[in-house]
């Protein structure tokens, strides 16, 4: 059958744009939003050669999505040592972090762009033969291009916003020919599964990623070293933080009568030095950590906060704090960011009202006492002010985490079919 008009135009204009994909890109590349080395990788171009075997190949835009990638990586490893593994993403933070976390052997590359030809030369050098989209990538060049391919697609964890939904209902036939293409359906929840039902999805279960993975690690020696340097006092953590959220959570914790240890790590790492000046700007006496690095000689004794700017060190930071404030629920139009990691090591969360990336989980979590909602900043600081608030937050978020293991494996199940025979 045929696409819908509406696809055949998409892909007619994205072709005639593509000549100027060189252009926008180095353009990006220029603003700090591309990486520059790697620009042909966007155009489906290099990237080394393809292993020899089959090939599984996970996608994931951005950090988030690509930590959640880990349990489904982690597990094919295990089970499927014979397949190879690439795994794209279509930013820097994502692919830095990428780097740090794949086991070895498994590739990343960033995603081509959705043009006919460089999706076209991805996917004729890369030649995978299971392609697994998380959360809410739908990008019809692509996924139509790899099913014609005969490459075996599923969109895990699956996540669409009720805009998104509205969005795509104006091209109903157009998303149910991309939806189509998937031979399994994963959403993260019930309002998800609906509008991806509603569009013409064949929903075939539930797997929240971000609920799953194992404790995220960090440097022990490191460990001990910052412990034994800020000795007994708390440690209240603002984890991964967003413009404005930082001066509000330090005001919050500059009122406390026990001056507890603020740690900031900012969910965008190159603004340190902005967070920096604005809580020098509140009289705070702080460190940084890009400037100290790792065994630095920080004197915790004389500073009220300290600024944790680097990447993919935040399970070093989870393990020092006795609560963790949750950035993106304060700033409006963030959506909240995934209090599962947090969760997973102990640590009780604190969170702001704009959580709708993440609300089922926050209200299981509330519900169950794991997690704390405050309005604004002035309920923030009642809650950090009251031990009896907070009390019991930490054990019962990992009670929560623990019991996240078994939707998992149901997940695995549907999915194992899809694998290249051994």
């Amino acid at each position: 059958m045929s696409p819908p008009l509406s696809l055949l135009a998409y892909k007619l204009v994205t072709g005639l744009i593509e000549p100027a994909a060189p252009l926008v890109l180095g353009a990006r590349a220029l603003r700090g939003k591309e990486e520059r080395a790697r620009l042909n990788e966007r155009l489906g171009k290099g990237g080394g050669e393809r292993p020899p075997g089959p090939l599984v190949w996970l996608h994931g835009v951005s950090v988030g999505e690509g930590v959640s990638l880990m349990p489904l990586i982690e597990r094919l490893r295990s089970e499927r040592p014979d397949l190879a593994i690439l795994v794209t993403s279509g930013t820097r933070t994502a692919a830095a972090l990428m780097a740090k976390r794949l086991p070895q052997g498994a590739l990343h590359r960033f995603a081509p762009i959705d043009t006919p030809r460089a999706v076209g030369r991805f996917l004729d050098h890369w030649r995978p033969n299971l392609g697994l989209f998380v959360e809410s990538e739908l990008w019809p060049n692509l996924i139509l291009a790899a099913r014609a391919r005969d490459v075996r697609l599923a969109l895990v964890s699956a996540r669409m916003t009720a805009a998104s939904a509205r969005g795509w209902s104006r091209g109903k036939a157009a998303a149910r020919t991309v939806l189509e293409a998937f031979d399994v359906i994963l959403p993260q929840d019930d309002a998800t599964a609906a509008r991806l039902a509603m569009l013409g999805g064949h929903v075939t279960g539930r797997l929240n990623l971000k609920r799953m993975g194992a404790p995220l690690a960090a440097d022990m020696r490191e460990l001990r070293r910052l412990k034994a340097a800020i000795g007994k006092r708390r440690v209240i953590l603002a984890a991964s933080t967003h413009a404005g959220e930082e001066t509000m959570v330090a005001t919050a914790v500059r009122g406390l009568a026990e001056r507890p240890l603020l740690i900031v790590v900012p969910r965008h790492p190159e603004r340190g030095g902005a967070v920096a000046a604005e809580l020098r700007a509140l009289g705070l006496r702080l460190a940084r950590r890009s400037e100290q690095g790792v065994g630095g000689r920080e004197d915790f004794a004389d500073i009220d906060a300290y600024i944790a700017d680097t990447l993919g060190e935040i399970g070093l930071f989870y393990r020092l704090a006795s609560i963790a404030v949750m950035g993106g629920g304060f700033a409006a139009g963030v959506g909240g960011h995934n209090p599962m990691e947090a969760a997973r090591l102990g640590v009780g969360v604190i969170s702001g009202p704009h959580v709708a990336n993440h609300a089922d989980v926050y209200l299981q979590m509330a519900e169950r006492g794991a997690a704390a909602i405050a309005a604004d900043g002035e309920a923030l600081a009642a809650i950090l002010a009251a031990p009896a608030a907070t009390k019991g937050l930490g054990p019962k978020a990992r009670a929560f985490a623990q019991a996240q293991a078994g939707a998992f494996e149901a997940g695995w199940e549907m999915l194992q079919p899809l694998l290249p025979p051994a």
